[in-house]
Protein backbone atom coordinates (compact mmCIF):
# COMPACT_ATOMS: atom_id res chain seq x y z
CA UNK A 1 0.00 0.00 0.00
CA UNK A 2 1.20 3.48 -0.67
CA UNK A 3 0.45 6.72 0.49
CA UNK A 4 0.17 9.69 -0.97
CA UNK A 5 -0.36 13.61 0.74
CA UNK A 6 -1.55 15.76 -2.15
CA UNK A 7 -1.11 19.62 -2.29
CA UNK A 8 -4.14 22.15 -3.10
CA UNK A 9 -6.56 21.26 -5.93
CA UNK A 10 -8.62 24.16 -5.65
CA UNK A 11 -11.11 23.27 -8.14
CA UNK A 12 -8.38 21.56 -10.76
CA UNK A 13 -10.16 18.16 -11.10
CA UNK A 14 -8.05 17.44 -14.52
CA UNK A 15 -4.72 18.03 -12.62
CA UNK A 16 -6.04 15.69 -9.89
CA UNK A 17 -7.15 13.03 -12.27
CA UNK A 18 -3.39 13.09 -14.34
CA UNK A 19 -1.58 13.08 -11.23
CA UNK A 20 -3.85 10.09 -9.69
CA UNK A 21 -3.13 8.06 -13.13
CA UNK A 22 0.77 9.24 -13.13
CA UNK A 23 0.71 7.42 -9.25
CA UNK A 24 -0.94 4.26 -10.67
CA UNK A 25 -3.50 4.85 -7.80
CA UNK A 26 -5.75 2.15 -6.59
CA UNK A 27 -8.32 3.44 -4.36
CA UNK A 28 -8.69 -0.81 -2.87
CA UNK A 29 -4.44 -0.65 -2.51
CA UNK A 30 -3.49 2.82 -1.21
CA UNK A 31 -4.45 5.94 0.15
CA UNK A 32 -4.38 9.35 -0.87
CA UNK A 33 -3.88 12.95 2.00
CA UNK A 34 -5.63 15.88 0.59
CA UNK A 35 -4.34 19.22 2.38
CA UNK A 36 -7.41 20.69 1.82
CA UNK A 37 -8.67 24.03 -0.35
CA UNK A 38 -10.59 21.56 -2.44
CA UNK A 39 -12.45 24.44 -4.62
CA UNK A 40 -12.33 27.58 -5.47
CA UNK A 41 -10.08 29.97 -8.17
CA UNK A 42 -10.25 26.57 -10.76
CA UNK A 43 -11.83 25.37 -13.40
CA UNK A 44 -14.11 22.81 -11.51
CA UNK A 45 -14.60 22.43 -7.94
CA UNK A 46 -17.70 20.59 -8.63
CA UNK A 47 -16.00 18.06 -9.96
CA UNK A 48 -13.55 18.04 -7.74
CA UNK A 49 -15.85 17.52 -4.73
CA UNK A 50 -17.42 14.79 -6.78
CA UNK A 51 -14.35 13.05 -7.14
CA UNK A 52 -12.80 13.57 -3.78
CA UNK A 53 -16.07 12.63 -2.14
CA UNK A 54 -16.15 9.33 -4.36
CA UNK A 55 -12.76 8.17 -3.54
CA UNK A 56 -14.01 7.36 -0.37
CA UNK A 57 -11.85 5.46 2.51
CA UNK A 58 -9.19 5.55 0.41
CA UNK A 59 -8.90 9.48 0.83
CA UNK A 60 -8.53 11.64 3.56
CA UNK A 61 -8.64 15.51 3.13
CA UNK A 62 -8.74 18.71 6.23
CA UNK A 63 -10.33 21.55 5.30
CA UNK A 64 -8.74 24.56 4.44
CA UNK A 65 -9.52 28.46 4.44
CA UNK A 66 -11.62 28.07 1.05
CA UNK A 67 -13.54 24.95 2.20
CA UNK A 68 -14.77 27.13 5.54
CA UNK A 69 -15.59 29.90 3.28
CA UNK A 70 -17.78 27.82 0.63
CA UNK A 71 -19.66 26.33 3.64
CA UNK A 72 -20.17 30.02 5.02
CA UNK A 73 -21.27 31.26 2.17
CA UNK A 74 -24.07 28.28 1.99
CA UNK A 75 -24.92 29.06 5.39
CA UNK A 76 -25.79 32.48 4.85
CA UNK A 77 -23.28 33.90 6.77
CA UNK A 78 -20.84 35.22 3.37
CA UNK A 79 -21.52 36.16 0.10
CA UNK A 80 -19.71 35.20 -3.04
CA UNK A 81 -16.53 37.04 -3.92
CA UNK A 82 -16.22 38.50 -7.27
CA UNK A 83 -13.03 36.35 -6.83
CA UNK A 84 -14.82 33.20 -6.05
CA UNK A 85 -15.99 30.04 -8.44
CA UNK A 86 -18.62 28.51 -6.01
CA UNK A 87 -21.85 29.50 -8.47
CA UNK A 88 -21.53 25.90 -10.16
CA UNK A 89 -21.60 23.93 -6.74
CA UNK A 90 -24.16 26.21 -4.99
CA UNK A 91 -26.60 25.83 -7.88
CA UNK A 92 -25.92 21.41 -8.14
CA UNK A 93 -28.60 19.04 -7.48
CA UNK A 94 -26.48 17.28 -5.04
CA UNK A 95 -25.13 20.95 -3.06
CA UNK A 96 -26.58 19.57 -0.07
CA UNK A 97 -25.06 16.38 0.00
CA UNK A 98 -21.41 17.74 -0.85
CA UNK A 99 -21.34 20.51 1.49
CA UNK A 100 -22.54 17.97 3.90
CA UNK A 101 -19.74 15.72 3.47
CA UNK A 102 -17.24 19.11 3.25
CA UNK A 103 -18.34 20.29 6.80
CA UNK A 104 -17.53 16.87 8.21
CA UNK A 105 -13.74 16.59 7.11
CA UNK A 106 -11.43 17.45 9.78
CA UNK A 107 -8.96 20.23 10.46
CA UNK A 108 -6.25 18.14 11.97
CA UNK A 109 -5.15 14.01 10.42
CA UNK A 110 -2.57 12.48 12.71
CA UNK A 111 -1.19 8.65 11.52
CA UNK A 112 0.44 7.09 14.60
CA UNK A 113 1.88 4.54 12.46
CA UNK A 114 3.45 6.51 10.04
CA UNK A 115 4.43 9.30 12.45
CA UNK A 116 2.76 12.24 10.27
CA UNK A 117 0.41 15.18 10.89
CA UNK A 118 -1.32 16.92 7.99
CA UNK A 119 -3.36 19.92 8.39
CA UNK A 120 -3.66 23.10 6.36
CA UNK A 121 -1.60 25.44 7.05
CA UNK A 122 0.75 23.44 9.66
CA UNK A 123 0.44 23.55 13.34
CA UNK A 124 0.96 26.93 15.64
CA UNK A 125 4.72 26.88 17.05
CA UNK A 126 3.61 26.87 20.10
CA UNK A 127 0.95 23.81 20.44
CA UNK A 128 1.75 20.37 20.67
CA UNK A 129 0.35 17.12 18.85
CA UNK A 130 -2.16 16.91 21.98
CA UNK A 131 -3.20 20.37 21.95
CA UNK A 132 -3.70 20.84 18.35
CA UNK A 133 -5.63 17.14 18.40
CA UNK A 134 -7.98 18.64 21.28
CA UNK A 135 -8.31 22.14 19.26
CA UNK A 136 -9.70 20.48 15.99
CA UNK A 137 -11.81 17.96 17.98
CA UNK A 138 -13.39 20.78 19.33
CA UNK A 139 -13.89 23.22 16.21
CA UNK A 140 -14.91 19.87 14.16
CA UNK A 141 -17.18 19.42 17.08
CA UNK A 142 -19.44 22.38 16.81
CA UNK A 143 -18.51 22.75 12.52
CA UNK A 144 -21.01 19.43 12.50
CA UNK A 145 -23.46 20.25 14.84
CA UNK A 146 -26.23 22.59 14.84
CA UNK A 147 -24.17 25.56 16.50
CA UNK A 148 -22.17 25.40 13.55
CA UNK A 149 -23.69 28.97 11.99
CA UNK A 150 -22.18 30.80 15.48
CA UNK A 151 -18.97 29.21 13.93
CA UNK A 152 -19.24 30.51 11.15
CA UNK A 153 -20.32 33.88 11.93
CA UNK A 154 -17.14 33.95 14.58
CA UNK A 155 -14.80 33.09 12.43
CA UNK A 156 -14.07 35.92 10.31
CA UNK A 157 -11.32 38.06 12.00
CA UNK A 158 -7.78 38.21 12.94
CA UNK A 159 -7.98 38.52 16.57
CA UNK A 160 -6.25 36.97 18.79
CA UNK A 161 -2.54 36.60 16.91
CA UNK A 162 -1.08 34.66 20.29
CA UNK A 163 -1.85 31.41 21.59
CA UNK A 164 -3.09 31.58 25.06
CA UNK A 165 -4.62 28.35 27.03
CA UNK A 166 -7.06 30.20 28.64
CA UNK A 167 -8.37 31.49 25.37
CA UNK A 168 -12.52 30.67 25.03
CA UNK A 169 -15.70 30.48 22.80
CA UNK A 170 -15.50 32.61 19.47
CA UNK A 171 -11.76 33.62 20.02
CA UNK A 172 -10.37 30.36 20.92
CA UNK A 173 -12.58 28.78 17.97
CA UNK A 174 -11.20 32.00 15.64
CA UNK A 175 -7.98 31.42 16.78
CA UNK A 176 -7.65 27.73 16.00
CA UNK A 177 -9.06 28.04 12.73
CA UNK A 178 -6.39 30.73 11.79
CA UNK A 179 -3.94 28.88 12.66
CA UNK A 180 -4.83 25.71 10.80
CA UNK A 181 -5.77 27.09 7.65
CA UNK A 182 -4.53 30.79 7.58
CA UNK A 183 -0.98 31.10 9.20
CA UNK A 184 2.17 31.84 7.30
CA UNK A 185 4.64 33.72 8.85
CA UNK A 186 4.98 34.09 13.05
CA UNK A 187 7.06 35.93 15.47
CA UNK A 188 9.14 34.44 17.48
CA UNK A 189 7.48 34.84 20.44
CA UNK A 190 4.08 33.36 18.18
CA UNK A 191 2.54 36.06 16.97
CA UNK A 192 0.44 35.23 13.88
CA UNK A 193 1.06 37.74 10.94
CA UNK A 194 -1.81 37.29 8.01
CA UNK A 195 -0.30 40.02 5.05
CA UNK A 196 2.78 38.62 4.36
CA UNK A 197 2.11 35.99 1.87
CA UNK A 198 5.29 35.90 0.06
CA UNK A 199 8.25 33.70 -0.71
CA UNK A 200 10.62 33.81 2.38
CA UNK A 201 13.32 36.29 2.12
CA UNK A 202 10.39 38.96 1.50
CA UNK A 203 8.77 39.27 4.63
CA UNK A 204 9.97 42.10 7.74
CA UNK A 205 12.63 40.97 9.47
CA UNK A 206 11.40 39.88 12.62
CA UNK A 207 8.79 37.63 10.58
CA UNK A 208 9.65 33.94 10.29
CA UNK A 209 7.57 30.72 8.63
CA UNK A 210 5.91 29.16 11.28
CA UNK A 211 8.11 26.08 11.14
CA UNK A 212 11.30 28.06 11.93
CA UNK A 213 10.06 29.57 14.93
CA UNK A 214 12.49 29.02 17.69
CA UNK A 215 11.46 26.15 20.21
CA UNK A 216 8.27 25.45 18.48
CA UNK A 217 6.42 22.44 20.43
CA UNK A 218 5.91 20.35 17.32
CA UNK A 219 9.67 19.82 16.97
CA UNK A 220 10.42 16.19 15.63
CA UNK A 221 6.76 15.79 14.73
CA UNK A 222 6.49 14.87 10.70
CA UNK A 223 3.94 17.34 9.21
CA UNK A 224 2.71 18.17 5.51
CA UNK A 225 0.84 21.55 4.75
CA UNK A 226 -0.35 23.30 1.77
CA UNK A 227 -1.81 26.66 1.37
CA UNK A 228 1.60 28.42 1.04
CA UNK A 229 2.42 28.50 -2.68
CA UNK A 230 5.08 30.60 -2.91
CA UNK A 231 7.07 29.24 0.04
CA UNK A 232 8.54 26.66 -2.39
CA UNK A 233 9.16 23.15 -1.51
CA UNK A 234 10.23 23.01 1.23
CA UNK A 235 11.67 19.75 3.23
CA UNK A 236 13.01 20.49 6.49
CA UNK A 237 12.90 19.14 9.91
CA UNK A 238 10.53 17.21 8.99
CA UNK A 239 8.19 19.85 7.57
CA UNK A 240 7.08 19.53 3.97
CA UNK A 241 4.92 22.13 2.21
CA UNK A 242 3.14 20.32 -0.88
CA UNK A 243 1.29 23.53 -2.57
CA UNK A 244 2.85 24.28 -5.57
CA UNK A 245 0.75 26.77 -7.24
CA UNK A 246 -1.40 24.01 -9.28
CA UNK A 247 -4.41 27.00 -9.73
CA UNK A 248 -2.27 29.18 -11.00
CA UNK A 249 -0.17 27.75 -13.52
CA UNK A 250 2.53 26.16 -11.11
CA UNK A 251 2.08 21.79 -10.21
CA UNK A 252 -0.07 19.45 -8.40
CA UNK A 253 2.52 17.90 -6.24
CA UNK A 254 2.21 14.75 -4.35
CA UNK A 255 4.61 13.29 -1.41
CA UNK A 256 4.98 9.66 -0.43
CA UNK A 257 4.97 9.03 2.86
CA UNK A 258 5.05 5.30 3.75
CA UNK A 259 8.80 4.12 2.57
CA UNK A 260 10.92 6.78 4.10
CA UNK A 261 12.30 8.11 0.71
CA UNK A 262 9.68 11.32 0.82
CA UNK A 263 9.95 11.45 -3.02
CA UNK A 264 8.30 13.87 -4.39
CA UNK A 265 5.83 13.12 -7.39
CA UNK A 266 4.07 16.15 -9.95
CA UNK A 267 2.38 17.10 -13.22
CA UNK A 268 2.82 20.31 -14.57
CA UNK A 269 -0.55 22.48 -14.97
CA UNK A 270 0.40 25.47 -16.96
CA UNK A 271 -1.93 24.07 -19.64
CA UNK A 272 -4.01 21.77 -17.45
CA UNK A 273 -7.54 23.51 -18.10
CA UNK A 274 -11.38 21.87 -18.36
CA UNK A 275 -10.77 20.41 -22.13
CA UNK A 276 -6.95 21.06 -21.91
Amino acid sequence: MAVYAVGDLQGCRVALERLLDALHFEPQRDRLWLVGDLVNRGPDSLGTLRLVRALGESCISVLGNHDLHLLAVWHGVRVVKSTDTFDEILGAADAAELLDWLRHRPLLHHDAGLGVSMSHAGLHPHWDLPTAQALAAEVEGILRSEQRQMLFDAMYADQPRCWDPALRGAERWRFAINAFTRMRYCRADGWMDFKHKGRPGTQPAELMPWFRVPGRRHAGLRIVFGHWSTVGAVDEHGVHALDAGCVWGGQLVALRLDDGRWQRIAVDCRHLREGG
